[in-house]
């Protein structure tokens, strides 16, 4: 979802070779992951839940505000954004809240976003994040708020600047490389400083989900002449036989942390991470050890950015696919689809054709442990080139019943009742702060289909066939289904 950036010493090159040729990386069982019976109940045969996302990037302000450092018209491309995403039938964003250090909320820890006005730490004059999630959850979309939790800076080299850090940031938490400066990850105040950032965010916001993406240790390749981690290494690194067990071990420790403060703080929010498409490079060079993650129970949505094309000779779309469901383990698991590539005549003819975007998204609701896909990113959904989104209308043409993925706090769902067909309207009863599902069944022997997801007690409908509804809560968690009634 970005240039992948990781952070290692020039010496690492020598422990990871140790590392690769000693260590096996795959200790944990794979999860089998059979192909899914269709979901039935009642004897109906339901379609699959589906999460239906969209990354919005504010970095260097690629997706919003566009470099448009006025209130009135970031609203209203904001708005145009989720507009589009309402008539697609997209029930999820994620919105980058905190991409360099800086944040799109007034925070204790760190300055107002530089792409918000075009100056860092200048506020913008209005609560951009509540404006964010308002308008996202007055159109039924999720908000969950994406975060890198290193990076605080990039440059172009050694010859520009990094900005001046935060006065609540100590210098020595800060590790200045060629071309990106980072939280130290070795460093346990760091670790807490991110966990009170989390907890700061969830807190004061109605987030619906804390997302991260694939920053972790920096990649040598993308950022530069490295500053050695060797002297972090001796000072905290006792117990470990090598560099690399001891880097995954301080992700280990982050990351676990910020799943703690969560539940802790907001036990209703959804924690997801979307690492790189290759889970060894994720082990070996970033220093993530997602599959530990999944299987500890750390994250609740797995979201691998999967942005290669089916038969990638490097990078294959369903070779990751499959590697990706079998180490989710207790994670639910969303794919990434590279969307930003179609249309774009550099990425080789699978993009050139908008039946790629179907084939994946067929592959991924084959796998029992895929609950969604998730596109990258905002623009270019507007843009639609090749005719993609036009291909994505058709392929979310119904709408989809959010899967639950994370904690269950509110009040169990009950199933509607005085279910009845008066008039032409479907009609229920319902109780308690839920949204209703309405389900149609031309054939009581073939899947089904999501005709509203609604917090109205009634429906037009005009189809013969077979109806049914079942609640939601604000969890996601679903009522059994009431019996059908016949129009």
């Amino acid at each position: 979802m970005k240039k992948i950036v990781n952070y290692v010493g020039l010496l690492v090159m020598a422990s990871l070779l140790f590392y690769s040729c000693n260590k096996d990386r795959d200790t944990l069982t794979p999860n089998p992951d059979p192909e899914p019976e269709p979901p039935i109940e009642n004897g109906l045969i339901f379609p699959k839940k589906e999460m239906r996302a969209v990354w919005l990037t504010t970095a260097w302000g690629l997706d919003w505000p566009l470099s448009d450092y006025n209130q009135a018209s970031q609203k209203q491309k904001y708005i145009e954004y989720l507009d589009k995403f309402k008539d697609l039938k997209i029930n999820t964003i994620f919105f980058q809240v905190r991409a360099m250090g800086d944040t799109y909320y007034n925070s204790a820890y760190e300055p107002w976003a530089t792409s918000i006005t075009g100056t860092r730490g200048k506020d913008p004059g209005y609560d951009v994040l509540k404006f964010l999630i308002d308008e996202a959850h007055a159109r039924g979309i999720e908000f969950h708020a994406w975060m890198n939790p290193y990076r605080i800076a990039t440059r172009a080299g050694n010859s520009a600047a990094y900005p001046a850090l935060h006065s609540s940031i100590d210098k020595s938490w800060v590790v200045d490389h060629e071309k990106i400066q980072i939280y130290n990850p070795a460093r346990p105040e760091v670790r807490q400083r991110i966990s009170d950032i989390v907890k700061e965010l969830v807190t004061k916001y109605n987030v619906d989900g804390v997302h991260l993406d694939d920053y972790f240790y920096p990649d040598p390749s993308t950022a530069g002449t490295m500053v050695s981690d060797q002297v972090d290494f001796q000072t905290y690194g006792a117990g470990f036989a090598n560099i690399g067990d001891w880097r995954r071990s301080n992700v280990d420790k982050a990351i676990e942390g910020i799943y703690k403060t969560i539940v802790a703080t907001k036990p209703e929010v959804v924690f997801s991470i979307s690492p790189a498409a290759s889970k060894d490079y994720n082990y070996n060079t970033l220093f993530a050890d997602l599959g530990k993650w999944c299987k500890e129970g750390w994250v609740d949505v797995l979201i691998p950015q999967l942005y290669q094309e089916i038969g990638n000779a490097s990078n294959d779309f369903q070779t990751n696919l499959g590697i990706w469901s079998q180490f989710a383990y207790k994670s639910a698991l969303v794919i990434g689809h590279g969307y930003y590539k179609f249309g774009d005549a550099t990425q080789g003819a699978a993009f050139q054709s908008t039946g790629e975007l179907e084939k994946q998204i067929v592959l991924a609701k084959k796998k029992a442990k895929v609950v969604g896909s998730a596109m990258y990113s905002a623009k270019y959904i507007l843009d639609n080139k090749i005719g993609i989104t036009d291909r994505l209308a058709l392929l979310y043409s119904k709408p989809a019943v959010m899967p639950f993925v994370g904690r269950a706090v509110a009040a169990a769902p009950t199933t509607p009742t005085s279910v009845r067909i008066e008039g032409g309207q479907l009609k229920w009863a319902t109780t308690g702060n839920v949204q209703t599902v309405v389900y149609y069944f031309a054939d009581l022997k073939k899947e089904g289909e999501v005709v509203a997801i609604t917090k109205e007690q009634s429906l037009l409908v005009d189809k013969a066939g077979y109806y049914c509804v079942a609640t939601l809560n604000v969890d996601n968690q679903e009522s059994k289904v009431s019996d059908t009634v016949q129009k």
